[in-house]
C-alpha cells in the first residue's frame, strides 16, 4: 500500500447502544480519538437493522454520490442531530457506493454514477 492510500480504505465498527464501552472494551472517548486527521465517522444502516460505524476521508463529502447519501440523511433525520452522521442506507448499498468513490478517486474519473439507497 502506497503513501496516502490508507485514506481509500473505509474502516467500519459495529454501532453500539452501550454508553461506556465498545465491543473491544475501549471507552467511546478513546475510540473517537482514533479517527485519523482528514477523516470523519458516519453510521450506516436503517434504524430497524444492524448499523455500522465507518471512518471515511473527509474529501469524499464532495463526491456527488456521497452528497446524495447526505441528502437522504437530511430527509430522514433533518439537520438537528447529535453524534456522527447517520446514513439511512443498506450496508450493501453503502459498500457499493464506497467502491465507486474509491474507483473515481483512484482513476480521477470524472464520470459520476448515481445511486440512491431506497427504503423498503
Amino acid at each position: 500500500m502506497g503513501v496516502g492510500e490508507h485514506f481509500l480504505i473505509f474502516h467500519h465498527h459495529h454501532h453500539h447502544h452501550h454508553q461506556d464501552q465498545d465491543d473491544h472494551g475501549m471507552k467511546k472517548d478513546d475510540d473517537k480519538m482514533k479517527i485519523p486527521k482528514g477523516c470523519m465517522a458516519v453510521t450506516v444502516g436503517h434504524e430497524d437493522e444492524e448499523q455500522k460505524r465507518f471512518i471515511i476521508p473527509v474529501m469524499y463529502i464532495n463526491h456527488p454520490l456521497f452528497m446524495e447519501l447526505l441528502k437522504e440523511a437530511e430527509n430522514e433525520y433533518g439537520f438537528h442531530h447529535q453524534g456522527p452522521i447517520n446514513i439511512p442506507c443498506h450496508l450493501q448499498d453503502f459498500s457499493y457506493v464506497q467502491g465507486i468513490i474509491d474507483e473515481d478517486h483512484n482513476h480521477h474519473n470524472r464520470h459520476h454514477h448515481r445511486i440512491c439507497c431506497f427504503k423498503d
